[in-house]
């Protein structure tokens, strides 16, 4: 079967796997609708007999400084005085407690919950347009684009007011041409801990001692940064904050009595410096507020709140600054910063507290009206009570109002209810799953393992010229989902793309399914005794675990016991089938009567003790892969590895030279036994892209990255003079490894062949009868039965040909040596596959901490048990007598191969989860930034799933093809297998990625193919033949 074949059957069944994901996930993530309206001056009208213009009156503050430092968590801003000896982030901020020591009426400090995701870009749009986010915001990080919702920079900029920015470009990404000036600095490279903090620093001094500006924005990222790159316990941290503490001291000592000051934090970050989930250390962040005049009533009372949510930010400053909030706001004004309505006396600009929370209160019944008009996915019964609450709550203080007597006491705190409900009305509504979206889902994607399982078990039926077309699928397809699009337009007037995906994926599923029926007895090969062997089980129970939350915490550990289980079931099984050990003849059975066994008692015993040292070494490599996770939140006590720190985190100069030496040992000794197993099986010998790929590229791909790790690991001051050199070698070294790498690759996609042919100059007339050769295709296979395989064929009809072709006379052969000799031939789809995967993870490993080098390592050693594991256990089971014309896919290594490659995706220190997100991949080889954010995120991509993409590349077949039709039906079964086995939802981009590069591999062992056919057309005439 050709690869023509192959392929579209590949493309088409990972199409049906991706609309199932696509299906899944649109009912999992929900995107809430946005409501592109805007608040006016009318809307926040006084009530009284003569309403007065609130945008017209003057504002309690004529002006607002806001300081964003970034990352700056709760924590950072507490100070302790008994504290003797304070870790690097710890009371670095005096100014902060000295302040509301002493000026206890001019200042408060608050905890400032975000909601998650924590990503500085959707924090950026919850506390300016008073929204709660959706976790699929969460992509909109890489790429942010404009803020339609109405929010306070536009709200400023209508009322005239001058905004001014300076910092994070992202604000400009957000708000296009919407500040009256903007001073925007690069903000994606984390390595960068001074650049936008020191360029705000340049103009945030003499901007505030002008007159042209309302509003100052300063966002700083210098300590966001610093977490990423060296983590809250490093001396950096320490520097940074202290140099934020002198920032705060300064705009204090600048600021007008009518200037209210905002120090705030976007999120805070973990023990490691990362933030984008959704634990306490990266929601709670810092909000201190400050004004030379007066603001509060004297110190915090125990009716304050002592957690801020970041969305009260908005009506708060929309108040105090006289505009209109934002009207898709569900935030609360925070009501210390006003008097209560006693108080307020008629001050100019002074909104008492029951006036705010009315403003407020109105505001937030006019967006739930709205949006329920238009979105209707509040249940009405709900609806209905929020409207009969605003209803009672209206006349009570309309009533109030209009006949001039005090408002009940209990009314400020009923308004403060009711905003509540609706705030978390409407977290509960966009955080609500479409149950009919993902079972629907469910469904597709079971349906599509099913269509995968017999696929694999009927590949050599099912893809056979005749039976392989997928026109009546696709027909199929195209029908159910025209169909579909036609009852929906004719019941509803719109066409939902996920439902038309879903229902052509089922009808080409089901056709394929029945005709797979009609093909071959299907009951037989879904019989509940080959659907309940450990190996379809264990995938089956893992998928099952995933409800469970204890699970998902424990995974990287459960994965493991997984693999060792499957793993020890093979020897388990073959010793109870008889086959591990050598049989024992039987005394009183005659010799004549037994079969002959097809290995040797001394071949069996080989096997056998290859088989059990490599099940004790994926044994220790498992368990040793274990020292590389790293910590969710929810694991307490959980200490992450130390090898996932960058070296340059590393203060103890010897512990950084020790780490650095066993990493570049590690890699030295992968390259080695990587050339070692090339050298070995005779792939080094010849002379074509591959061979110089393996023999030059691979070792100069090594030397760079092991420059590279030293020249990232000097510490910024530790050589001033060679600092633009070491600048130069940042730059330099990771991109001359990416091109090694693309031209290694290249190399061996454009000449895979590693097989090198040596002919004797003269040879003796043969008999027609030609003997079993010396040279061994495989191994622990008989000769007999290694002539029915497709490389000894070669081999025998490239010494015939060669021979017929020599002249002459003589006697026989001298020495008994072969007349031709071929190096490298029976691993000649293997080494390029071998050779790719090596160039390919060296080229991972750069975007990598230098640590996870001995964990690549471990990798390797792994696969390479896995992998001989399989070939003993199926020489082991060939031998006792199985039907040489028979095949079924080997589960148990195709199960173990996956569940590999989930074990070292935490083993590389990655989890599930946004946080563990290793950003620092992004600039290797791009210290100073991206200019857009593809690369990056492809960059990232990469580090996240390097374990999927090597595990899916290097997953190959022993090279004792059968017979050479068979060849692209073992490709398919084995590559197909792996897919059965995917978590969702964060899994589901591993998935997406796993399979574009099962793909790549696919592809190229057809290359290979055809280059194997092409050089032995080449090398044996067709008359020879």
């Amino acid at each position: 079967m050709t690869g023509l074949t192959v392929l579209p059957l590949l493309l088409w069944l990972c199409a049906a796997y991706f609309v199932g994901i696509y299906l899944f996930v649109g009912g999992f993530l929900l995107v809430r609708l946005e409501v592109n309206r805007t608040s006016g001056c009318a809307d926040v009208l006084q009530p009284g007999e003569e309403p007065l213009d609130f945008c017209q009156a003057r504002p309690r503050f004529r002006r607002t400084v806001v300081l964003i430092i970034d990352a700056l968590k709760i924590d950072f801003a507490r100070f302790d005085p008994t504290n003797a000896s304070p870790r690097p982030h710890e009371n670095k901020l005096p100014v902060l407690q000295e302040t509301l020591s002493a000026r206890p009426a001019h200042s408060r400090l608050y905890a400032f919950r975000a909601d998650p995701p924590t990503t500085t870009m959707q924090r950026i749009k919850g506390f300016t347009t008073g929204s709660l986010p959706t976790f699929v915001d969460v992509g909109n990080n890489f790429a942010s684009s404009a803020i339609l919702e109405d929010n306070l920079i536009h709200q400023l900029g209508r009322m005239g007011k001058r905004v001014v920015f300076m910092g994070d470009d992202t604000w400009e990404n957000l708000f296009p041409r919407k500040f009256h000036r903007s001073l925007p600095f690069p903000s994606f490279n984390v390595k960068d801990l001074h650049t936008v903090d020191n360029g705000i620093l340049q103009h945030l001094y003499t901007t505030m001692v002008g007159d042209d500006w309302d509003v100052l924005l300063a966002h700083f990222l210098g300590v966001d940064h610093c977490g990423h790159r060296f983590g809250p316990d490093h001396p950096a941290m320490a520097y940074k904050l202290t140099q934020m503490d002198g920032v705060i001291r300064s705009v204090m000592e600048r600021l007008q009595d009518d200037t209210l000051l905002v120090v705030m934090g976007d999120h805070g970050m973990t023990d490691t410096g990362d933030h984008g989930g959704e634990s306490q250390k990266e929601t709670d962040a810092a909000l201190f507020l400050y004004s030379p005049s007066p603001i509060f009533a004297g110190p915090p009372s125990q009716d304050e709140p002592d957690v801020v949510p970041q969305t009260d930010l908005v009506p708060t400053l929309a108040l105090l600054l006289g505009i209109p909030i934002p009207f898709s706001s569900v935030g609360q004004v925070l009501l210390p910063l006003f008097p209560p309505h006693q108080q307020a006396g008629g001050a100019a600009g002074r909104l008492s507290q029951l006036e705010a929370l009315w403003i407020n209160t109105k505001q937030v019944n006019r967006f739930l009206e709205t949006y329920s008009g238009l979105a209707r996915d509040i249940s009405p019964e709900r609806l209905a009570e929020l409207k009969a609450d605003f209803a009672r709550l209206a006349a009570s203080y309309l009533g109030s109002v209009g006949e001039g007597r005090p408002p009940p006491p209990q009314l400020a705190s009923s308004l403060q209810a009711y905003l509540t409900s609706v705030r978390d009305t409407c977290r509960a509504t966009w955080a609500r799953f479409n149950p009919l979206k993902m079972a629907g889902g469910l469904a597709v994607l079971a349906l599509a393992c099913l269509t995968c399982f017999v696929t694999s078990e009927l590949s050599v039926v099912l893809t056979q010229e005749k039976r392989a077309g997928l026109k009546a699928p696709a027909a199929v397809a195209l029908a159910a989902a025209a169909g579909v699009a036609a009852a929906q337009l004719l019941t509803r007037g719109y066409v939902e793309a996920a439902w038309c995906l879903a229902a052509g994926t089922v009808g080409s599923q089901l056709l394929f399914l029945w005709r797979a029926w009609r093909a071959s007895r299907l009951s037989r090969w879904l019989s509940p005794r080959r659907l309940l062997v450990p190996s379809v089980a264990v995938p089956l129970l893992r998928c099952a675990s995933l409800f469970s939350d204890s699970y998902v915490i424990y995974e990287g550990r459960v994965v493991t016991f997984l693999l060792l289980s499957l793993a020890l079931y093979v020897p388990v099984h073959l010793n109870w089938n008889g086959h591990l050990l050598p049989p024992t003849p039987d005394p009183l059975k005659s010799a004549g009567l037994l079969p002959s066994p097809a290995l040797s008692p001394a071949a069996v015993r080989k096997e056998s003790g290859t088989l059990c040292g490599c099940l004790g070494l994926l044994v220790v490599c498992a368990y040793l892969s274990l020292c590389f996770h790293g910590c969710r939140e929810e694991q307490g006590l959980c200490q992450p590895s130390p090898f996932l720190s960058p070296l340059s985190r590393l203060q103890d100069n010897q512990l950084k030279n020790l780490y650095y030496g066993v990493s570049v040992s590690s890699l030295a000794v992968c390259a080695y036994l990587l050339r070692l197993c090339l050298c070995h099986y005779g792939n080094l010998n010849a002379s074509g892209g591959a061979v110089f790929a393996a023999r030059w590229v691979l070792p100069l791909l090594c030397v760079c990255a092991g420059l590279h790790w030293a020249v990232s690991a000097a510490p910024e001051d530790g050589f001033r003079k060679l600092a633009e050199l070491i600048r130069v070698a940042q730059l330099a070294l990771p991109r001359a490894a990416f091109c090694l790498l693309g031209a290694g690759l290249s190399l061996v996609w454009a000449d895979p062949l590693t097989v090198f042919v040596k002919a004797r100059p003269a040879a003796s007339a043969r008999s027609s009868a030609l003997p079993p050769p010396r040279y061994r295709a495989s191994t622990g296979i008989s000769p007999q039965a290694e002539l029915h395989h497709l490389i000894p064929q070669i081999y025998q009809r490239m010494r015939r040909s060669l021979e017929d072709g020599e002249a002459g006379g003589g006697g026989g052969e001298e020495d008994h040596r072969p007349a031709v000799e071929a190096y490298g031939l029976g691993t000649v789809y293997s080494a390029p596959l071998l050779l790719f995967c090596g160039l390919l993870g060296v080229g991972l490993l750069l975007l990598h901490p230098e640590g996870m080098t001995l964990s690549f390592l471990l990798l390797l050693l792994e696969m390479v048990a896995l992998l001989h594991i399989h070939a003993s256990s199926a020489t082991l089971s060939g031998a006792a007598g199985s039907d040489p014309g028979g095949f079924s896919v080997p589960w148990t290594p195709v199960v173990a191969w996956a569940l590999a490659a989930t074990q070292f995706f935490h083993a590389t220190g990655h989890l599930p989860t946004f946080p563990s997100i290793q950003w620092g991949a992004a600039f290797v080889g791009f210290p100073d930034g991206h200019a857009g954010t593809i690369l990056p995120a492809s960059l990232v991509t990469l580090n996240t799933f390097a374990s999927h993409i090597l595990f899916a590349v290097c997953f190959r077949e022993q090279d004792n093809v059968r017979r050479p039709r068979d060849y692209s039906s073992r490709i398919l079964q084995k590559r197909t297998g792996k897919r059965t086995n995917t978590k969702l939802m964060f899994e589901a981009c591993g998935f997406l990625v796993s399979s574009v590069f099962l793909l790549v591999g696919v592809t190229l062992v057809l290359r290979v193919d055809v280059a194997v056919g092409r050089w032995f057309k080449t090398l044996v005439p067709d008359a020879s033949r």
